[in-house]
């Protein structure tokens, strides 16, 4: 799996759509700071089959440092939680139902005779 950037994103429409990168830059970037402003306005973004953004609130509560043991109070946080819509949960689980398949028939069938074949360990505390 490779990692796309904003700028592989803008170059891709650039070239789909015959515009300048910077005009293009522009648009994307525009875009993504309305995103972030209308959610800390507070607001909810609904893209159709997309996906949900929405502010989520943290109740505030107590953690432990785990290097000293010593409780530790931790506040009230917001979040963003992002809901993914019907077309992209359906694009992406044909992506993994693809990926899955991709597994040869081989492997799948000596799997239980290989796990069979192993020594049975002892329960855990004997």
């Amino acid at each position: 799996m490779r990692t796309v950037t904003k700028k592989d994103l803008t170059d891709r429409i650039a070239d789909a759509t015959k515009a300048k990168r910077t005009l293009v830059k522009g648009i994307v970037q525009q875009f993504l700071d309305e995103i972030v402003t209308e959610l800390s306005k507070g607001n909810r973004l609904e893209f159709r089959d997309f996906g949900v953004f929405e502010i989520r609130t943290r109740k505030p509560r107590m953690a432990q440092n785990p290097r000293t043991l010593e409780r530790v109070p931790v506040p009230v946080k917001s979040t963003v939680k992002f809901k993914v819509g019907r077309l992209m949960k359906e694009s992406v689980q044909n992506v993994a139902s693809e990926g899955s398949s991709a597994k040869p028939e081989s492997l799948e069938r000596d799997a239980p005779s290989s796990a069979a074949s192993q020594p049975s360990r002892p329960p855990a505390g004997i």
